[in-house]
């Protein structure tokens, strides 16, 4: 099985955010045992960088992002389809189509966020971390 791994659960698993830490914490945990191919777009790493600026030195968001790319392998969009993805205009937020995107590109089964609803014109299904953790074949 092969995921991407929303920005929202990376950094739910990063900052250790409750009520999100433990699932999150479960499905790093399933890619490191390579139950399932875990990914993250390329530009969630700018992003969770930024993002954790405030509470964080750059010395720490950078082992940060190295702990999460020790077991997440990185994936990106090509010029063509991060172009089409500015044309969508489904997706409320241009940031999901970008995921949307990348999980296409990895041929990915799931897209793993606690914002589902934002991927329901996705052709990739999205699903909450406990969906997974749910399903048998990552038991």
């Amino acid at each position: 099985m092969v995921i991407l791994i929303d920005t929202n659960v990376a950094l739910d698993f990063l900052t250790m955010r409750p009520p999100y830490y433990r699932e999150a914490s479960d499905i790093i945990r399933i890619c490191a045992d390579e139950k399932v191919q875990g990914y993250i777009a390329f530009h969630s790493l700018p992003n969770i960088f930024y993002i954790l600026r405030k509470n964080y030195s750059e010395t720490d968001r950078r082992k940060m992002l190295k702990k999460l790319c020790f077991v997440l392998r990185v994936t990106g969009a090509s010029h063509e389809k991060v172009c089409d993805a500015i044309g969508y205009t489904k997706f409320s937020d241009f940031e999901d189509c970008l995921q949307y995107e990348c999980a296409k590109e990895i041929s990915a089964d799931y897209i793993i966020t606690r914002n589902v609803q934002d991927f329901r014109y996705s052709e990739v299904k999205a699903i909450t971390p406990k969906e997974l953790l749910d399903m048998e074949e990552v038991r």
